[in-house]
């Protein structure tokens, strides 16, 4: 069963998984730019090597010069130092350009397939409805694709420059630090490259001491990256709802609810402050000891004569060069943990776009089949729909639609009819059985609450086809029939469409939907549910006469809707599963007629199944 196929997966997997998409930056159709730009890091980081190796000969010259008291050498120091100095800083600047472009790309790159993967067949719906590690998905993709891209390139030329810096600046130990002579109580001990020797014990050590300090640095990272986007997402609940709560009066229970998540948000930047000052020990505590450990050990050398100052100060450049290249781990590690978070985060929502993708494949046992065909009507055959658990909801409905049609769907709540909605759009593949749609034709389907995008109204009234596809003379007719003519001057207007219509107006503004697509089928759930029944009527009619070839398929609880079908099919809560008790035809009625229709047929399917 695909069901079984969706595990969580473990922090590791989270990790490979991560990294077996996004390394395809260099591999897939963005490889060209992508190796242009990691070369030229890499000659970036060597060209800087060479730079540093250079002040560090400079450093040497200059404190020889200072301790000869050689005016005219000091002066040719000082003026070798500015071209030197314009140097540095220019490839400073142009690798800052470099590694940042690498990133920015990168990120593009990686964002730009998980919103693929996300918007690909309902998958951003469907996240809803499945178990996993996947919570906030909008967090993961704008925040974690960015913290999982911007540190891997900083990591990776910071990891490169501190092996060659490391590589280099160990040979000036080795060779210009040489050999230290100990003697005590008569016994003369010689330490080989004893600077070479305390720079990589020193490394060392508090590479090990950050590690074991910060350990929990990872966890603690997650954790708060996880808080802040639900503290995140219940703030935009507040605004997306306001109507609702405001009507209600329910601030203070949403001020509750928000102090509840802002307290968690507290509580693990609690934790992750602890972590930190752990982490600043170990820092801190080598930025002061680095620089004073070299001269500590030049100093016997210094004094016995064997050593000149520049010497010594060229050595002690050279000893905080190795110390921070091998000390890379001391500096990152605070990064590091708040990196690996991000993947696994980023990990967790690819491995739940996999299992929906899984569930997406035709021929997977435990999902709907949905069979394009060369004839004319749409089909459901022994159609169950289950949940993600396998829990039925509908059980072996079986309708045929044909051209022109108009159906009406009803049943008390809970019987899955909205669920049957989502099978037939393909957003609901949990189930089994067939759905056949007519090759080429076209299904639209109209929510109880219709969206509300960005923008303009224009572009409102147009979703999901651009704005620009649209004659506006056809855009103002249409909105003049389905009674909207009064907004028809404010199309180019920019305003929060989703708070200044009214619900019964975001209906109206589906039907301009459906009139512009023309389709050959029209699913609705409960799209009149907001509109009184003058406008109800006028709606439906309108589309009856305009698109006389479509059928329509309506689920609805208001009787008086089988005025405008010529079918009713009606759904009942059973054991196992809601079942279609009644499909039978029916003439359009009015007044109060269709109640006792409704309840008739009910009635009789019962009697008759008993």
């Amino acid at each position: 069963m695909v069901q079984e196929l969706h595990q969580i997966p473990s922090q590791r997997a989270r990790a490979r998984l991560f990294w077996s998409t996004a390394r395809q930056f260099w591999s897939g159709d963005a490889r060209r730019f992508a190796w242009l730009l990691t070369i030229g890091l890499v000659l970036l980081v060597f060209l800087q090597l060479a730079a540093q190796f250079r002040l560090n000969i400079w450093n040497r010259d200059i404190f020889n010069a200072l301790a000869r008291r050689d005016g005219a050498a000091v002066l040719h120091q000082a003026i070798l130092f500015v071209p030197l100095a314009v140097a540095i800083v220019s490839l400073a600047v142009i690798a800052v350009y470099g590694r940042m472009t690498t990133q920015r790309k990168w990120r593009e790159w990686l964002t730009e397939r998980l919103m693929e993967r996300l918007l690909a067949h309902g998958h951003y719906y469907q996240l809803n409805l499945v178990r996993g590690d996947h919570q906030n998905p909008e967090a993961r993709i704008s925040q974690d694709a960015r913290v999982a891209t911007d540190p891997p390139v900083d990591f990776a030329v910071g990891i490169l420059s501190s092996t060659v810096t490391a590589i280099t600046f160990i040979g000036v130990l080795w060779f210009v630090g040489g050999n230290l002579a100990i003697e005590a109580a008569g016994v003369s001990v010689i330490i080989p490259r004893y600077l070479v020797l305390a720079a990589i014990i020193y490394s060392i050590l508090a590479s090990f001491t950050m590690v074991v300090i910060a350990r929990r640095f990872v966890g603690v990272a997650e954790a708060v990256n996880q808080t802040e986007a639900e503290f995140r997402y219940a703030l935009t609940r507040l605004r997306d709802n306001g109507e609702s709560i405001a009507l209600l009066g329910g601030e203070k229970e949403e001020h509750e609810g928000l102090r509840r998540s802002l307290g968690a948000v507290l509580r693990q930047w609690l934790l992750l402050c602890y972590q930190q000052m752990r982490a600043t020990i170990v820092s801190n505590g080598n930025t002061v000891l680095a620089p004073a450990v070299p001269l500590v050990l030049c100093a016997p050398k210094f004094l016995d004569g064997s050593m000149a100052l520049g010497e010594v100060m060229q050595v002690a450049g050279a000893f905080i060069y190795v110390q921070s290249a091998f000390n890379w781990l001391v500096e990152n590690y605070p990064r590091l943990a708040d990196w690996l978070a991000s993947v696994r985060r980023v990990g967790s929502l690819m491995a739940s776009l996999d299992y929906l993708e899984a569930v997406g494949r035709p021929g997977e046992p435990g999902t709907i089949r949905r069979i394009e065909y060369d004839a004319p009507a749409l089909r459901l055959r022994d159609l169950s729909v289950t949940l993600e658990d396998g829990t039925v909801v509908i059980n072996d409905a079986d309708v045929v639609v044909q051209p022109g049609e108009r159906i009406l769907v009803m049943g008390e709540s809970g019987t899955g009819k909205s669920t049957l909605v989502r099978a037939i759009a393909g957003l609901w593949p949990w189930g089994n059985g067939e759905i056949y749609i007519p090759r080429e034709a076209k299904l639209f389907l109209m929510p109880q609450y219709p969206y509300v995008p960005l923008g303009n109204l224009r572009r409102v009234v147009t979703y999901p086809l651009s704005s620009r596809e649209v004659d506006d003379e056809r855009l103002r007719e249409i909105m003049n029939i389905v009674g909207l003519d009064y907004l028809a001057n404010r199309l180019d207007e920019e305003s929060s469409w989703e708070y200044a219509l009214s619900g019964g107006e975001k209906q109206r503004v589906a039907f301009v939907r459906l009139l512009l697509h023309e389709p050959d089928f029209i699913v609705m759930d409960e799209a009149t549910s907001a509109l009184d029944p003058s406008s109800q009527e006028h709606l439906l009619t309108v589309i009856s006469e305009r698109l006389s070839r479509a059928a329509f398929l309506s689920i609805a609880h208001r009787p008086e809707l089988q005025a405008f079908h010529q079918r009713v099919l009606v759904f009942e809560h059973r054991p196992g599963g809601s079942r279609l008790i009644s499909d039978e035809a029916i003439k359009p009625a009015h007044g109060m007629l269709p109640h006792f229709v409704y309840w008739l047929h009910t009635l009789r399917a019962i009697l008759i199944d008993k």
